[in-house]
Order: C-alpha cells, then structure tokens, then sequence
C-alpha cells in the first residue's frame, strides 16, 4: 500500500488540487444563487434559453 501511495504521490496532489478547486466553484456558485446573481448578463436576444432562465420575471410582468 505506502509503495503505490509513494508511485502515485504527484497523481494525487493534482486529483486534490482539482478537487479543491471543484469545490470552491460549486460553493461559489450556491453562494450567488441564494443572494440573487447569476453569470446571465441579462441580454436575452440571442440566447437559446431566453424563456427558461428569466421566467419568474417574465410571469411578474404579465
């Protein structure tokens, strides 16, 4: 077991670098659902998912 720990020691470090960055992604994107702000820039004109990311908007104005 230490012999394929020690073979597989640089594997490792980039498999937890990796994970560790995943991670603060995914909280860093919770964090900014739950206070209202998205990557969307708000230009629906050319965007494909126009009718489903500003929905509750779109409901509020009708």
């Amino acid at each position: 077991m230490l012999e394929w720990l020690k073979d597989n020691l640089l594997t490792i470090g980039i498999l937890l670098v990796l994970a560790a960055a995943v991670i603060v992604v995914v909280f860093s994107l919770i964090r900014d659902k739950k206070k209202g702000q998205t990557s969307c820039g708000g230009g629906c004109a050319h965007c494909p998912m126009a009718g489903k990311c500003h929905q509750q908007a779109s409901a509020a104005k009708k």
